[in-house]
């Protein structure tokens, strides 16, 4: 299996755990803070993965020359899309909050082109369009939530930008570190910051939540930050940084359509159009040309 198919099959399993994950967010919060939510989700994601290699046998020791580029990975990514991303998800309906953090590629491919000097074909260009077309039509339903949430609106873009730099500093050359012990150590050093922000900007206080509030808060943890995480680092080893960024943008529309089924949130004829938009986008960005004879 090449590895743009590869990337392919890792896709669709990651678009089914990210893109139903943000309506949860919701309701993972809805007795704890965001950051008391985060606090306990994100060490125990890093913990978890940290054992399965090592029960793998996979050496969990970083070489000392990755720990920089690890740490600076973490913080623009790990860090302020797990709490940016979270904070969107609750002041705007989550399928809206999910299409501002996948303006993501848009960024990425930006960022590549401005800074790092990537080429951007013609081709790739065309995908990049239909994908901000495809985010330009499901925000035109929620124009009047952003314009009544602010600070919504900022976290869904503050955690796009942080999510593309992360990306860009990941792919910026090859990891000596597996994708397994190199994901698990970024949550637990995603864990410090936030657990020093919950204890200051958390609930405050101990309590027990609902047994719903922490089956969702387990299901989070396990599934789309342990696995999701793990299948989205593989997927950016494997594609070039512009078209890992944009391989995620099918994300949003699964968001819209859970969010329209978990909570009532709308789904029509611009979401459908979005949709088109996604998949034409998605072909044009992972399809390779036959190299010319």
């Amino acid at each position: 299996m090449t590895d743009r198919r590869r990337a392919l099959v890792l896709l669709a399993f990651l678009t089914l755990i990210w893109g139903t994950n943000w309506p949860l967010f919701p309701l993972a919060v809805r007795e704890v803070s965001v950051w008391t939510f985060r606090a306990v989700a994100v060490p125990v994601s890093g913990l978890v993965l940290l054992a399965i290699a090592a029960a793998r046998g996979l050496p969990l020791a970083v070489p000392r020359a990755d720990w920089p580029r690890l740490v600076a990975a973490t913080l623009a990514y790990l860090v302020v899309w797990n709490i940016a991303s979270t904070y969107a998800a609750v002041y705007l309906p989550s399928g809206q909050g999910a299409v501002l953090g996948f303006t993501m590629p848009l960024w990425a491919a930006l960022i590549s082109w401005l800074l790092l000097g990537e080429r951007l074909s013609r081709r790739l260009l065309v995908a990049l369009g239909l994908g901000l077309a495809a985010v330009a039509l499901l925000m035109v339903p929620s124009f009047g939530a952003y314009a009544n949430a602010p600070a919504g609106l900022a976290a869904g873009l503050i955690a796009a930008v942080g999510w593309a730099v992360g990306t860009l500093i990941i792919k910026h050359r090859p990891w000596q570190t597996q994708v397994l012990v190199l994901t698990g150590w970024q949550m637990i050093l995603t864990a410090v910051p936030i657990i020093a922000g919950a204890a200051w900007l958390g609930d405050g206080r101990w309590f027990m939540p609902s047994w719903q509030s922490i089956a969702v808060i387990a299901y989070i943890t396990l599934v789309p930050m342990c696995i999701g995480n793990v299948l989205w680092f593989a997927i950016v080893g494997l594609l070039p940084a512009s078209v890992a960024g944009l391989s995620s943008i099918m994300v949003p529309v699964v968001a819209m359509v859970s969010g329209a089924i978990v909570h009532g949130e709308p789904l029509g004829p611009l979401q459908l159009a979005a949709l088109a938009c996604c998949v034409v986008s998605l072909r044009l960005a992972l399809h390779k040309p036959a190299a010319s004879s």
